[in-house]
């Protein structure tokens, strides 16, 4: 069990383990998250790097999402992350940022006022650099605007786990190449490609961008600010390495677990529904059985919500697999009422209406 060293009653553990593979990456966060779980580590914020690798959200489609072609070509990584969202691109100019704090500490219980909290903080911590940030609902972080930060998480038990980004430097070329960014997700910022979203620090301040260490200083002095922590730079630790490394040969590190939401199964025949929301998209899938074609005999729900803890949806997936088309909604409705969901970003009535769009368009 870990205990403060002597003097320090609430430390931050700060770790920063550099540019490391993808999928070695995400595990090494979520052998963090275990061990926060634990106690065995106090809250902790950890600095990540990426050689150049795509992401995919933890509900996403995978081919949807991402050029798999051309990361192949190029030599880029492709990785599913254990938090939702939508697909993002890595490279060693992005600075990766995630935090593992037990609820406690936060004095806040809800996801989407924590969520605000920690933009919050990111936003005064890059706006120290010398630019104006600031938190755009539901998750990102903007100048004039523009995304320099996106950011996800997730509770696990009395665990959060929350990751963010901050872009320094990058080659949006790239970015659009091994990404599929919709166009309705251009439209709705009225932008005509990806690279007009997103902005960089390099392009903002030119020769007066900061050093890595000072984006890290200030990133970390603004979240001990925030939640009255004190700064303690630290090592990851070997039974957390030792973790890491269990789930990259067991899970996170297989390609099963990237390709577990490959391709939709449109081909099936599945009917297939979608809700769009301020929130995120969710698109859903239904196969139907029986001698009517009146029951569910498999459901799938894609997207790029964010849903607390993650796995929660596949328990509503099986939930459905079997009910009478009829009793759809009030089994859906039970669901999120029966079982201890933390949504972000959407709701029941969100999941309630993706299906119902499935079922119209049959």
């Amino acid at each position: 069990r870990y205990s403060p060293p002597a003097g320090v009653s609430e430390p931050l553990r700060v770790i920063d383990t550099g540019v490391m593979e993808g999928r070695l990456n995400i595990a090494i966060g979520q052998a963090i998250v275990e061990a926060r779980q634990q106690d065995q580590v106090p809250d902790t914020l950890r600095y990540l790097r990426f050689p150049p690798t795509a992401l995919v959200g933890r509900h996403q489609a995978l081919a949807q999402e991402i050029d798999l072609g051309y990361c192949r070509e190029n030599g880029i990584g492709v990785v599913r992350r254990i938090t939702g969202g939508g697909a993002i691109f890595m490279e060693p100019g992005l600075l990766g940022w995630e935090l593992a704090f037990d609820r406690k500490t936060l004095g806040v219980n809800s996801l989407p006022d924590l969520t605000r909290e920690i933009c919050e903080a990111a936003a005064e911590g890059i706006s120290s650099l010398g630019v104006q940030a600031k938190y755009r609902p539901r998750n990102d972080i903007e100048v004039e605007g523009r995304k320099i930060s996106g950011t996800g998480g997730f509770f696990d038990g009395d665990t959060l786990f929350y990751q963010g980004t901050v872009l320094v430097d990058m080659n949006p070329q790239v970015m659009v190449a091994a990404l599929r960014v919709p166009q309705a997700k251009l439209a709705k910022r009225e932008l005509d490609s990806a690279e007009q979203r997103v902005v960089t620090l390099r392009e903002l301040l030119a020769d007066d961008t900061p050093e890595l260490g000072r984006i890290q200083a200030a990133m970390s002095e603004a979240f001990a600010r925030r939640f009255g922590l004190e700064i303690q730079s630290a090592d990851l630790s070997e039974p957390e390495m030792d973790r890491a490394r269990q789930l990259f040969r067991e899970e996170i590190g297989t390609d099963e677990f990237l390709t577990e939401i490959e391709e939709p199964p449109l081909a099936r025949g599945d009917l297939c529904g979608q809700r769009v929301c301020p929130g995120g998209t969710i698109t859903s899938y239904l196969r139907l059985e029986g001698p009517v074609q009146n029951r569910v005999r498999a459901a799938l729900f894609t997207g790029d919500f964010f849903v607390t803890p993650p796995r929660i949806i596949y328990d509503l997936e099986s939930r459905l697999r079997g009910v009478y088309l009829e009793d759809l909604e009030k089994v859906i409705r039970e669901f999120f009422e029966d079982t201890a969901v933390e949504v972000l970003s959407v709701s029941a009535d969100d999941f309630v209406a993706s299906v119902q769009d499935a079922l119209e368009n049959s």
